[in-house]
């Protein structure tokens, strides 16, 4: 409770302090300090309730403490010094074109119910969470970073994204990239020729030329980002896992606002810190706890629902089937390419590699979820689903008898960012992890 007051306190300085910075975003700032007001609460009972974390968390928790005012400055300073701002939302964006750049590549606000009704405004309602809440934090003024950035890149995963572009390109500029249905040769020239296009928009409004030696630092930047996240999956093997699958989210939630560098510096200071814990034996649950596999849909911040719900019912997430885990960083950008032509290709190539549910066929998804529970050694998979969310949905019954025909337990779960569900979701997570503990004992 006086770690929950420090941060409201904080909160409340950082409002105070920031508030002209946010008004000449052109923000609607009552709106936003109540949307900040319920933060210290939610992230209290989530995070810092928890016994036993390590203390290179201090990094991440100040970053969302700060993400709004320190970053979003930080950001502005760089957009003033000249370069471009690019707000993304799906992890084919090539990001290694905006860093090649010089710009900065920052994800979009889109997590909360806080933004979902502004979002309907515009939206039908049977449409994801997701969406709705992306557009109404721009409808509603309350996302810094959408306010800041010069433009957007969007892509076309699935129906709903791909009419949401337009309707957000009245707002702010938005290039779409079609990314292909399939991964066959003729796909994979499309999606290159998709990555030229934004390459050559990049340069185009940045005024920069994008040669060899900037997208090489541009691919090693964003290398060197995945690999300390596939540093700090690979930590959560252990048993007792070394940190919670609560901590390990807020992570990756983060990699998509921070400084590049600078995260991954501290990510893998982290990880040195998960080592020692590793080698000691020293985890973020009992070993022996229920260790569970999530598969599914993104959960973009700071919605921390369904892991809180599991984890405060004993068991302990050890890896995310999603875009907000494994899937963020499948997959390196080979670094042999020398000269422009050979690293658009390779950066392109990445695509394959991401089994995202808007594939068809898509059995490459199944194997990685197969190879997840084995390497995490899993006892059940929880496969969630954002409600509309049609991808996953219809993939979710083909992953659920790929796993059961391993004999691997698997419980398919479909909710919102709201909290109205929350006493019927904890009663069937609970239900499933009785079951496992039966089938161990």
């Amino acid at each position: 409770m006086a770690t929950e007051n420090l941060l409201r306190k904080g909160l409340a300085k950082v409002a105070d302090e920031y508030h002209e910075m946010w008004r000449e975003l052109g923000m609607d700032v009552e709106k936003h300090d109540a949307f900040l007001s319920a933060l210290p609460g939610a992230f209290g009972e989530v995070f810092l309730q928890q016994p036993n974390r390590p203390a290179g968390m201090a990094y991440f928790d100040n970053l969302l403490r700060e993400a709004h005012s320190r970053r979003v400055k930080e950001i502005l300073e760089e957009k003033k010094a000249g370069h471009p701002v690019v707000g993304t939302f799906c992890v084919y964006a090539p990001e290694e074109l905006v860093l090649a750049a010089g710009g900065v590549s920052v994800g979009l606000c889109g997590g909360a119910q806080f933004t979902v009704p502004a979002g309907e405004q515009v939206l039908t309602r049977n449409l994801c969470p997701l969406i709705k809440s992306l557009v109404g934090f721009k409808l509603e003024r309350i996302c810094p970073f959408f306010q800041a950035v010069d433009f957007l890149i969007g892509e076309t995963t699935c129906d709903g994204k791909k009419k949401t572009w337009e309707i957000l390109n009245e707002y702010v500029p938005t290039l779409v990239m079609e990314l292909p249905q399939r991964k066959e040769a003729v796909d994979g020239a499309l999606w290159e020729s998709e990555v030229r296009r934004i390459k050559d928009e990049v340069e185009r409004r940045s005024g920069v030329t994008l040669d060899a030696e900037r997208i090489a630092r541009g691919i090693e930047s964003a290398n060197a980002r995945r690999a300390a996240l596939e540093r700090l999956y690979h930590t959560r093997r252990a048993d007792p896992a070394p940190i919670s699958g609560r901590d390990a989210l807020l992570i990756t939630q983060l990699a998509f606002f921070d400084d590049p560098e600078r995260f991954t510096r501290e990510l893998n200071s982290l990880c040195d810190e998960l080592e020692v814990r590793v080698a000691k034996g020293e985890g973020a649950a009992p070993r022996g706890a229920p260790r569970i596999l999530v598969s599914g849909t993104p959960m973009a911040l700071p919605f921390w629902k369904l892991h809180h719900l599991v984890e405060t019912a004993g068991a302990v997430i050890v890896a995310e089937e999603t875009c907000t885990g494994t899937r963020y960083f499948a997959g390196m950008v080979a670094e042999d390419g020398r000269t422009v032509d050979e690293q658009l290709r390779n950066i392109a190539q990445r695509f394959t590699k991401v089994n995202c549910a808007c594939f068809t066929p898509n059995s490459e998804r199944l194997t990685d979820v197969l190879r997840l529970a084995r390497e995490t050694k899993a006892d059940g998979v929880i496969y969630f689903s954002l409600q509309f969310c049609q991808p996953f949905a219809l993939e979710g019954r083909r992953v659920e008898k790929a796993l059961e025909g391993e004999g691997i337990p698997v419980l398919r779960l479909e909710s919102d960012y709201s909290a109205e569900d929350s006493g019927q979701l904890k009663t069937r997570i609970e239900a499933f992890l009785e079951m496992i503990a039966g089938q161990k004992a």
